[in-house]
This record gives C-alpha cells, structure tokens and sequence, in this order.
C-alpha cells in the first residue's frame, strides 16, 4: 500500500496515542477512516482532528474484546464505505505485578484486549480486506513480545501472542495468494498514556511506575511513532520495529539468546528498587 488516498483504514484505540496519531497523519494523506475506542471523550477528539485534517470519519464506541460486537463494527464499516484496505489493531492496556501475586483476572483483562482484541480485529475484517484487492493487516505487539521482563507477564504474554499470530498471519497470505500485507508492530518506549492508565498488583504502585516509565524510558512521541508505523507498512516490512530501544534490544536478544533473563532481570531489580525507594 504505497497511497493511502482514499483507501478505507479501520483504526481501533484511536482515542489516543499512537491510535490518534495514526488517524491524523493517515488523513492528510487522503485515507478514509474508520475509528474506534471505549474512551467516549478521546474518540470525539480523534475525530475532530481527523476531519480538521480532511479525511472522511467513521467513529464508533467499541470494546475490541467483545467479540460479536466487533463483528458487528467489521460489517458496519464495510456497509458505510464499501470495502476495507487496511486495519490497525492498536487498542492496548497494561497491568503490572509478579505472577505470584497477579490475579487470573488481571491476566486474562490483559489478553481479553492486547490479545483477542487483535484476534478479533482480525478475524472480523478479513474477508472485507482480502476482497479489497489491495490490503495491509497491522497488529500491535510491542518491545514486550521480542523479549520478557518481570513484572510484565501479562502483557508479555499477550504481545508475544500477538507476534506469533501475526507472524502465521503473513505466512498464510503468502501461501494462498491473497493481495494482502501484514506487518506485526513492536513499538519501545512510546509517550502515550498506556502506562499511566495501567492496574497493577502486589508491590507495585501505578502511579510511581509510570512516572518512572515516563521519566526513562518514554523516549519517543506517539506522532514519530505513528510516523514510523506508517512508513512501515508503505515499504511492506513484516516485522516494524519502532525506536532506537527495540532496534537495539532486539539484536542483543538474537545475540545473547536466554542470556538476556539474567541480565533483564538485575537491571529490573534494580529499577524496581529505586522506584520503591
């Protein structure tokens, strides 16, 4: 997908970061949108911006976990507009604490979205993509589906779920022939709201991980995020990797292998403990 012009692209968790961005910068370049959210308040200034940009908005409220309603919105969109190019499975939350003291409930929240959201997205908008002729599946992973942190289970389970779905995903069309892309989006430390917006358990505290998060390890703007996510899927990559820390972390991995856990583990060790302090 080299033109974005007039091309029908369904964003989901488009009421903020990343998800906003990509609308906006998508609209300048002529696409056509369908965006969604649960945050009511965020959706309608995605689309305010998106229209100011000029581009044609769809906006709904929707959970990507409830999965005959985003079957629903998948049949919708395909009404309003015709047909579906591309889909951005964005929508993402994020729970902190060991497994020792998550409680399932947390873990499957965490997979209910990150997970199936992406699944669900996938699934429903499919045949509307595969029928476009021209089509680009994008999933969200993140830093967190290349390698594991502790603390980070849950969304480390779900990311790397994601990984490995979409890796599949792209082999698939491959094999059968269908005119559609896939790209599996691993973004690193990104300025959005997604930390401060996470639950956690057990000793660790929101709001101190995410001032901490923020502080150091946020280093790259949603919009160059978005940026880089967009240029991406112009050159067809399979595998996006956004900011210089999953460039760089993701040939340490590949580098030192398993190795990596120990070393992970002391640095995180370490952080937690200046964060408790």
């Amino acid at each position: 997908m080299k033109d974005f012009r007039d091309k029908i692209i369904v964003i989901t968790g488009a009421g903020s970061g990343m998800g906003r961005d990509l609308a906006v910068q998508l609209a300048r370049r002529g696409a056509k949108l369908a965006i969604s959210d649960v945050d009511p308040d965020g959706l309608a200034e995605t689309e305010r911006l998106a229209v100011e940009a000029g581009a044609q908005v769809h906006a709904q409220l929707l959970n990507v976990a409830e999965r005959e309603t985003v079957l629903e919105y998948a049949d919708t969109v395909a009404a309003h507009y015709g047909t579906v190019n591309a889909v951005f499975n964005n929508a993402g939350i994020a729970h902190h604490g060991e497994i020792e003291f998550t409680e399932f409930k947390d873990i499957e929240r965490v997979m209910d979205v990150d997970y199936w959201g992406v699944v669900n997205g996938t699934k429903a908008f499919l045949p509307y993509v595969i029928a476009s002729g021209d089509g680009h599946i994008v999933n969200t992973s993140s830093l967190f589906g290349l390698l594991s942190e502790p603390g980070q289970a849950a969304y480390n389970s779900a990311k790397f779920a994601v990984r490995g779905f979409t890796e599949a995903l792209n082999q698939e069309m491959i094999v059968a022939g269908h005119p559609v892309k896939v790209s599996c989006v691993h973004p690193g430390g990104i300025k959005t709201a997604i930390a401060r917006n996470a639950t956690s358990s057990g000793d660790h505290d929101a709001t101190s991980t995410a001032e901490f998060f923020d502080k150091y390890l946020a280093r790259m703007t949603s919009e160059k995020a978005a940026e880089v996510i967009i240029k991406g899927v112009e050159r067809e990559q399979a595998r996006i990797l956004v900011g210089a820390d999953a460039k760089l972390l993701d040939i340490g991995v590949r580098l030192v292998a398993s190795k990596y856990q120990a070393i992970s583990a002391r640095i995180v060790g370490s952080a937690m403990s200046r964060i408790s302090r």
